[in-house]
C-alpha cells in the first residue's frame, strides 16, 4: 500500500542548466569558461538532457512516478534582449509533451539561477528593468506553451542572494579572525567546509575568495563589469525585494495570459532550531529566511517548500554540525526530520497549498537515500494527517548532474549517468519513490 493517495505529485526535479548541456548564452557558461573561475570544472555537455529528454521522462513513468519539476531556460527562450527563439520554444513544447504522454506532470521553473549572459550585462539581478524583461520573458513563454502547464515556479530560491551574502560575511568575518591567530591554509578549508555546509547550493568559497581580485578584472572583460549581479550573487536589501516584484510582475503577466494556472515560487528553507540563548538569533534567521517574504507572497497559488537540512543557532549565530554527524557530500548533516518541521512552521504562516518542490541527499550510498526518503516523506504524511495541503513531493534530483561550482562531484540522483557514455542507470530509490503511491 502506498504512502500518498492518487492524486499526490510524487516526483523529482532538475534544473535545465545542471541537465540540459551547452547552455552557451547564460551567464554560468559564461562564469565556467573565465581563467579565474570559481568553477570546479564547466558543464559542457551536463548530462544532455536536452536530447535525451524522452529516455528521462520515460524512466521516471516506468518507475512510477507522476510529476516531474523541470525549468525553462531563459537563456535559451532570449539569447539576444527582446528576440525569441521559437526553435528552443518548440523544444520545451516537445518536452510538455512527453510529460503528457507519459502521465506525468509537469511543475514548470521559470527561471532557476541561470539567466542570458546580456541581462547581467545591464546590471542583472541588481537592476529594476529586470522586474519588465523578466515579466516579459515569462509572458511570452506562456502565450506559447501555457496549455500544456498547470503549475508554474515563477522563481526557484527567491532568497538564495541573501543567504549567499550571509555566508560571504561569515566566511570573511572567520578568516580575518584566523589571520589574527596566524592560523594557515587547512583553516582556510575548514572555515569554507564550514560555511558551503550552511547554504542549499554548491558553493566554493575559499576559491571564491582568493579569485576576487583576478576575478574582478576578468569580469569586466567578460560582462563590462566588476562584480556582476548573476542570480546567485550576493544580494542586497534592495535586490532581495527586486526579485519579489519580478516574481509578482511575472505572476500578473501569466495569469492574465490564462488566469487558471496555479503560480508560486519556492523559497530555501532551513529547520531552524534554537539551543539555549539561541532563540533570538533563531528567530531572526526565520525573518531573514521566510517571513519578510509574506507580504509579497501571501496572494500565490501554492508555496514551493525546498530543504535538505537543519540549522541549529546559539547566541553567537549558526552552531557547527554536532560532532560525530553524519554528513552528506554537499556537507549539510543528515536531517530527513527537517522537512516536516519546515512544512509545519510555513503553513502556520501562509495558508495555502505546499508543494515540496526539492527535498534530497547527496550520497554515494543509495540505501542512504532511500532511508532518507522514508523519513522525510513520514514527515509529508504525517502533516497531510493534520490536514495541512501537501500536494507533492518532488525529491531533489531525478539525476546526478552539475552542482554549480562544486561540478559533477555531487551524487544527488535517483539516476547514475556514466557521463562518458550519457548511459543512464536508474538506482533502487528511483522505484522506491514511485511505489510511494497508490495505483488504483
Amino acid at each position: 500500500m502506498g504512502k500518498f493517495e492518487k492524486g499526490f505529485l510524487i516526483g523529482a526535479a532538475t534544473a535545465a542548466h545542471q541537465v540540459e548541456g551547452n547552455n552557451k548564452n547564460s551567464d554560468y557558461w559564461a562564469m565556467e569558461h573565465m581563467k579565474y573561475t570559481s568553477f570546479a570544472e564547466p558543464s559542457m555537455d551536463a548530462v544532455d538532457h536536452y536530447n535525451r529528454y524522452e529516455e528521462d521522462i520515460k524512466m521516471m513513468a516506468e518507475a512510477g512516478l507522476n510529476a516531474y519539476r523541470f525549468s525553462i531556460e531563459w537563456a535559451r527562450i532570449e539569447p539576444v534582449k527582446g528576440e525569441f527563439d521559437e526553435k528552443e520554444i518548440e523544444h520545451y513544447r516537445k518536452v510538455l509533451e512527453c510529460c503528457r504522454n507519459y502521465g506525468i506532470e509537469p511543475v514548470v521553473t521559470m527561471l532557476h539561477f541561470t539567466s542570458p549572459k546580456w541581462l547581467i550585462e545591464e546590471g542583472g539581478w541588481e537592476n529594476e528593468e529586470t522586474i519588465g524583461l523578466f515579466a516579459n520573458y515569462c509572458k511570452y513563454v506562456v502565450e506559447k506553451l501555457g496549455s500544456y502547464m498547470h503549475y508554474i515556479c515563477t522563481i526557484n530560491e527567491a532568497n538564495m542572494g541573501l543567504q549567499i551574502a550571509a555566508i560571504s560575511a561569515r566566511y570573511k568575518a572567520q578568516m580575518m579572525e584566523k589571520m589574527k591567530q596566524g592560523a594557515g591554509a587547512d583553516a582556510d578549508k575548514e572555515a569554507a567546509k564550514g560555511t558551503e555546509g550552511t547554504v542549499q547550493v554548491g558553493l566554493n568559497m575559499q576559491k571564491m575568495m582568493e579569485n576576487m581580485e583576478n576575478q574582478a578584472r576578468e569580469n569586466m572583460e567578460v560582462f563590462g563589469v566588476t562584480t556582476p549581479q548573476v542570480f546567485v550573487s550576493g544580494r542586497t536589501p534592495k535586490g532581495d525585494i527586486l526579485v519579489m516584484k519580478a516574481h509578482q510582475a511575472a505572476k500578473k503577466a501569466i495569469k492574465e495570459v490564462n488566469a487558471n494556472l496555479q503560480v508560486g515560487l519556492t523559497l530555501s528553507l532551513h529547520d531552524i532550531q534554537a539551543k539555549e540563548g539561541g532563540e533570538k538569533r533563531a528567530e531572526e534567521e526565520w525573518d531573514e529566511e521566510f517571513l519578510h517574504y509574506l507580504p509579497y507572497i501571501k496572494e500565490d497559488d501554492f508555496f514551493g517548500l525546498q530543504n535538505y537540512t537543519r540549522s541549529v543557532m546559539d547566541a553567537d549565530g549558526i552552531c557547527a554540525v554536532p560532532q560525530g554527524a553524519e554528513l552528506t557530500q554537499m556537507d549539510y548533516e543528515i536531517y530527513p526530520q527537517a522537512l516536516e518541521a519546515c512544512i509545519r512552521k510555513v503553513y502556520k504562516e501562509l495558508n495555502m497549498p505546499v508543494i515540496v518542490t526539492e527535498n534530497g541527499i547527496a550520497v554515494a550510498d543509495d540505501t542512504v537515500r532511500v532511508d532518507f526518503i522514508n523519513k522525510a516523506t513520514d514527515g509529508v504524511a504525517n502533516c497531510i494527517a493534520d490536514g495541512i495541503p501537501v500536494k507533492g513531493y518532488l525529491y531533489w534530483s531525478l539525476m546526478d548532474n552539475f552542482e554549480w561550482q562544486k561540478g559533477y562531484s555531487m551524487t544527488f540522483g535517483l539516476i547514475a549517468v556514466d557521463r562518458s557514455t550519457q548511459k543512464r542507470t536508474a538506482k533502487p530509490s528511483l522505484k522506491h519513490l514511485g511505489g510511494l503511491i497508490e495505483r488504483s
